[in-house]
């Protein structure tokens, strides 16, 4: 029996008020219902139903008739839950926009990983309410010899055991799911158009690697939900990307200031962070443009060394400069030794991957798990990987195997499951434990912490963490950070501690990427063939009135940190390309920034310069892998080295020039302010070259899309 005073403080309970998502679903469904009503029509042969206002109406009377109201004191409370479940049910029999329960797959090949809308939208782009497209077979356009390296990897790309059920309906049912679980879908990212189109998409033909391997290779398919429509509410997401914040390198006067000191770097986390912002939309923010990283993206075929003896040979070439007549740019290649794979040493490899609650989206850790298994299928069967996660905290998932038992480390991949905090200090000692356990002398020994760089349990400061990593890379055992998804990619603690532990940065936002770093590019990821690589150039003011250091704000050192040993600096994998660029300004050219000193020339006015014919002397200070003492090249730079016009450069170091101009470009920089994407792209365009993989093409694609959104300023 029902207890009066209870049914009296139930009539005399205020009614709580809605909340925003309610009111947001409410909106929704009449917004659904308006356009049924009065635009929807039943086409001839269709099943005639009933309008949502008439089956909301049989359904409350089919309530009522039952008695489903004992009380009337309980009619009130009861009011809400019974029109939240007509309108689920309403929602839920309306016919799918996409026919049934047909399910939807992407592949993540030349897919931006998207977490919000656009906020621009190229002209020509696919809007960003269209729904997602089902990628049809694609046709394999590399050598024949490149298809066979490949074939072994076949069964690496496929997932070894089958998806769960969950992930399984994330595809065509997400949007019913979403609809019936009462809350809004996340959008999905747009489908990428024009350049970075899916084969079978309109555009034209994909570039990336995955996309152009045979259909038995290109079997991983990550299932997203379905876009959500154009007029649909969507709950804007914080986004809490942090990136460190730089200011541009100034112009020198090389009468005051001609040494100019830094330390290399190969990091390429900026480019495709640059890619993916351009792809959603958006021209990127200044302060994630590192020139210097967009300009080592690609590979460049510079002269390397003869032998391993010298672990990378460096050349300098003088030319004019395209976007400023009063300049010359002095052009620095290095280039890595290339270890052919016989020599390469074994590796001992610790994944360390961050399975927090932020990793649980399609471009996170699902794309995590398909990149390392692609690694996997990269490593010699006596190479050694075991793998550590960190959430609330740090777990061994696998003890040391050798690759040889490959099933056993994929299903380990394959079963990692997202949930909870972020411990990353906890994980990190784990993982450096594991590889002191295995550790190779002679070999490589690495961690390799794949995250969205959320570290908030435990030493959670980038100073403390580096700290740490500067403590543990003494013992031998490096460390290299891999960066997944946007909204909560913390970039500048990647950069530190990847600084600090002699290993490099990259940032994965698709599965192409991730076959390019882990991949393509493992040699020089992997192989560390010379370490605290510094540079320093000291310009001869009686032939260089003013020079300015393009890209590494980052990087400098002070100019006594060149012969300090006890300094960190970058480090050069097996085959790395990397160069830098100075703009310099003739004396006498007429184009110095900088008032001359009104009593500075007598400072050099002592009997004559010495070596007055050099632009510049070029220093590059390193140390092999295991050593601890630092060795010296120079190479003097003079006449020889110059290059009559723009035109006589190669075809890698013009498009280097214009990948630097790019950069600079989207920096909005003063010195490309008056130079337009239309002048990169012609000098891209011209220096494309040999493109097997489709990196260049890519870029010029990046261009137009830039200009597009930035107006061509």
């Amino acid at each position: 029996m029902v207890d009066d005073n209870e049914l009296g403080k139930l009539r005399d309970a205020a009614i709580p008020a809605p909340g925003e998502n309610a009111r947001a679903r409410t909106f929704e469904a009449a917004m659904r219902a308006y356009d049924q009503e009065n635009i929807s029509a039943v086409t001839q042969g269709s099943v005639g139903r009933l309008r949502l206002t008439e089956r909301a109406r049989k359904l409350w009377s089919e309530i009522m008739q039952k008695k489903l109201i004992a009380a009337p004191a309980l009619a009130g409370l009861v009011a809400l839950p019974i029109a939240g479940y007509a309108t689920f049910h309403m929602l839920r029999e309306q016919p799918s926009p996409f026919g049934g329960d047909e399910k939807i797959t992407e592949t993540l090949a030349d897919k931006p990983a998207t977490l919000k809308p656009l906020a621009k939208q190229a002209p020509g782009d696919q809007a960003a309410d269209e729904p997602a497209v089902t990628t049809a077979p694609v046709k394999d356009k590399k050598a024949d010899a490149d298809v066979e390296s490949r074939g072994a990897t076949d069964a690496l790309v496929a997932p070894a055991s089958p998806p769960n059920s969950e992930s399984a309906q994330a595809g065509g049912a997400a949007r019913q799911t979403a609809t019936e679980r009462g809350v809004l879908a996340e959008p999905a990212p747009p489908a990428p158009t024009g350049e970075f189109a899916l084969d079978g998409a309109t555009g034209a033909a994909s570039t990336s690697r995955v996309a152009r391997m045979p259909a038995a290779e290109s079997k991983l398919m990550i299932q997203q939900p379905a876009t959500a429509p154009a007029d649909q509410i969507m709950p804007q997401q914080e986004n809490r990307d942090r990136v460190q914040d730089f200011k541009t390198n100034p112009v020198h006067a090389a009468l005051e200031d001609p040494v100019s000191t830094f330390s290399i770097d190969v990091d390429t986390a900026s480019y495709s962070f640059v890619r993916s912002s351009l792809k959603q939309g958006y021209l990127p923010q200044a302060d994630t443009v590192r020139v210097e990283e967009m300009i080592n993206y690609f590979p460049y075929d510079w002269k390397g060394p003869d032998s391993a003896s010298t672990p990378f040979n460096s050349t300098v070439s003088v030319m004019p400069t395209p976007w400023n007549a009063h300049t010359k740019l002095m052009h620095v290649a290095i280039k890595g030794f290339d270890i052919k794979p016989t020599e390469r040493p074994k590796a001992n490899l610790v994944f360390l991957i961050d399975v927090s609650g932020s990793m649980d989206e399609p471009d996170k850790l699902p794309l995590l798990k398909s990149a390392f298994r692609l690694l996997v299928s990269k490593l010699k069967a006596d190479d050694t990987i075991s793998i550590v996660t960190y959430a609330g905290d740090a777990r061994t998932v696998l003890m040391p195997t050798k690759v040889a038992e490959k099933d056993k480390i994929l299903n380990a991949i394959d079963n990692l499951q997202p949930g909870g905090s972020t411990a990353g200090e906890a994980g990190i000692r784990e993982a450096y434990k594991l590889a002191q356990q295995s550790f190779i002398k002679d070999g490589v020994n690495r961690v390799m912490l794949a995250t969205d760089g959320d570290f908030n349990v435990g030493q959670s400061d980038d100073d403390d963490l580096k700290r740490l990593i500067e403590s543990e890379r003494r013992t031998g055992v490096f460390l290299s950070v891999f960066g997944f998804g946007r909204g909560n990619l913390n970039d500048e603690m990647m950069q530190t501690i990847a600084q600090n532990g002699n290993g490099t940065a990259a940032y994965i936002d698709t599965l192409a990427e991730a076959e390019k770093v882990l991949v393509e590019d493992a040699s020089s990821t992997l192989f560390t063939i010379a370490k605290d690589v510094k540079i320093q150039v000291e310009f001869n003011p009686d032939k260089v009135s003013e020079y300015r250091l393009i890209g590494y704000e980052t990087r400098a050192l002070n100019r006594e940190d060149f012969n300090n040993d006890r300094v960190d600096a970058g480090d050069i994998g097996s085959g790395h390309s990397v160069t830098a660029i100075y703009e310099i300004t003739p004396k006498g050219s007429g184009g110095e920034q900088i008032d001359p000193l009104r009593y500075g020339q007598a400072t050099v006015n002592n009997g004559g310069v010495a070596n007055a014919d050099e632009y510049a002397f070029v220093k590059i200070r390193y140390k092999l892998p295991n050593e601890d003492v630092s060795k010296l090249i120079t190479t003097p730079v003079t006449s020889t080295n110059e290059l009559a016009s723009f035109d006589q450069a190669s075809t890698d170091q013009r498009f280097s020039i214009a990948v630097a101009a790019f950069g600079q470009k989207l920096r909005d920089e003063d010195a490309t302010a008056k130079f337009g994407y239309d002048k990169i792209m012609e000098i891209a365009t011209a220096a494309r070259g040999a493109d097997p993989f489709g990196y260049r093409s890519e870029f010029l694609s990046l261009v137009r899309l830039a200009s597009a959104l930035g107006g061509n300023r």
